[in-house]
């Protein structure tokens, strides 16, 4: 169970954040760590990381590395994305506990699928089209005074609630009414698959103009971050948005010059 949460950092700037986690995961039971954009690509053998990976240098090793977000979230079934705000076009919030409780009912329930917690930069947190990626934003409760976290900090506080969630999961309950063997929610890959189709359909059907796409694929986003649509839905989704765009193409062909 421990195997199939995920802790993603997002464009970290210095490694010793990265070794700092690694170590902080570890004291969890945790040890799946994966970096995106960071910014040496040599963080691993960073004396920084190394150094303040005490204990967990096995993990800091074994983490994965991505160019992009998408990459890294594959086999994801649902990805929290850390941010202390909610966002106009963003999923919807929950605290850090509930996120935890939810994450391990969905594990307890399914087969297939990780969870992910996606952290930002230091600095500046996640970008908007990151968050938008995710199913879900995560705050940690911190005073109104002074709310700001190290960003190891805030993997420590997520690896923490994950794992008390874990350990007392014959309690975890489902938060809703289940009839029959129901399907579970479609992956992060999967929702990204359906978007490029939608997006392809929209264009054909001359709905969006890419050149002035404004935020109607983020309004959509948060529309199916808060369905969560399962597969067999997607599929339908994606069938018709592919009806879609071959039907422009055809009637395109049929058109003749002059």
């Amino acid at each position: 169970m421990f195997d199939r949460i995920r802790f993603v950092l997002v464009a970290p700037s210095h490694p010793g954040n990265i070794g700092s986690a690694a170590r902080a995961i570890k004291t969890m039971g945790f040890g799946r760590l994966t970096i995106v954009e960071p910014r040496y690509a040599d963080y691993r053998t960073q004396p920084e990381a190394i150094a303040l990976s005490t204990g967990a240098a096995d993990v800091l090793a074994a983490s994965e590395s991505h160019s992009t977000l998408p990459e890294a979230l594959i086999g994801v079934a649902t990805a929290y994305a850390m941010t202390g705000y909610d966002r106009q076009f963003g999923p919807p919030l929950i605290d850090i506990r509930s996120a935890a409780l939810q994450a391990v009912q969905a594990i307890s329930e399914r087969a297939e699928g990780d969870i992910a917690f996606v952290f930002g930069t230091e600095r500046d947190g996640l970008r908007n089209d990151d968050v938008e990626r995710c199913q879900f934003c995560c705050a940690i409760p911190a005073s109104a005074e002074f709310s700001s976290l190290n960003l190891a900090q805030a993997v420590q506080v997520a690896a923490y609630e994950c794992q008390i969630a874990l350990r007392g999961m014959p309690n975890v309950r489902a938060s809703q009414a289940r009839f029959g063997e129901a399907e579970p929610p479609a992956g992060v890959d999967a929702l990204e698959g359906l978007y490029v189709h939608l997006e392809q359909a929209m264009v054909a059907i001359g709905y969006l103009d890419p050149n002035e796409p404004k935020r109607l694929m983020a309004r959509l986003r948060r529309l199916f971050n808060r369905a969560r649509p399962t597969q067999t839905e997607l599929d339908v989704l994606r069938g018709i948005s592919a009806a879609i765009v071959q039907s422009r193409r055809e009637r395109a062909g049929r058109k003749k010059p002059g």
